[in-house]
């Protein structure tokens, strides 16, 4: 198996490298994730999401994969959505991230399936889901271009697949969002987890992402059609949309 250089946040680490300090950013903020993302955000991520619910064209009956999931907001709402006849799966390459989405679900009543998975290795046939959706994960994967094609695959002809992600920012407010972004959080972070690092990595990892144009001409390319984006908040996250045909 190949070991490539790679991108953590602004460091190049091997591929090995990346995907074990990854998981240890996970399994260091897994508990207060929730807590930081309504911090960080002023609470927008919510917004955020639930635009990205709308766009998404999930109904009753619908099957949905939901990709990184996390703790679960997606699924949560998702699953609102499908109603009994319908199926939600929640997924996440960390097993703590993943516990959290799973008991939060079960809290809250509602009982889906999960699979601890790669995202470039999905465990799912082809041609099955109606919407698959990444919010916030697919930065942190190694292989973006594998992971967009898993995603593709196992999507139905006339599914959808939506790319909730942190983008590039309006240039004027650049200099305010960097400022935020490398002085603010981490000192959140370190107040309310312990750890800084873990969120100067994930401002660090948003730098390194490709842009709206970038990450539309990647789903194009993993054969994704009518790929648009909606900038969110000045660009600070975009939601990108793509169909398989």
């Amino acid at each position: 198996m190949k070991n490539e250089p790679t991108h953590f946040g602004y460091e190049t680490v091997s591929e090995h490298e990346k995907a074990r300090r990854v998981a240890d950013v996970f399994d260091s903020v897994a508990s207060r994730y929730d807590l930081m993302n309504d911090l960080m955000s002023g609470g927008l991520h919510r917004y955020w999401k639930a635009f990205t619910i709308q766009r998404s064209g999930v109904r009753e009956g619908s099957r949905v994969l939901d990709v990184a999931g996390g703790t679960g907001d997606l699924s949560l709402a998702f699953a609102k959505r499908v109603g009994k006849r319908g199926q939600v799966w929640l997924t996440d390459i960390n097993n703590a991230m993943l516990a959290r989405g799973r008991d939060r679900l079960l809290d809250k009543g509602h009982v889906v399936p999960v699979a601890q998975c790669d995202a470039e290795k999905l465990p799912f046939p082809d041609d099955w889901f109606d919407c698959v959706t990444v919010a916030f994960g697919l930065r942190n994967m190694t292989h973006k271009d594998l992971a967009l094609a898993e995603m593709q695959r196992v999507l139905r002809p006339g599914g959808r697949l939506l790319v909730l992600e942190f983008s590039r920012v309006w240039e004027p407010l650049a200099p305010f969002y960097d400022f935020y972004s490398f002085q603010v959080i981490p000192r959140v972070g370190q107040l309310v987890t312990g750890d800084a690092d873990s969120y100067r990595y994930l401002s660090e990892s948003i730098r390194v992402h490709p842009d709206q144009q970038e990450l539309k001409a990647m789903m194009e390319t993993a054969g994704l059609e009518q790929v648009e984006y909606f900038n969110l908040a000045l660009g600070v996250v975009a939601l990108h949309r793509g169909y398989k045909f």
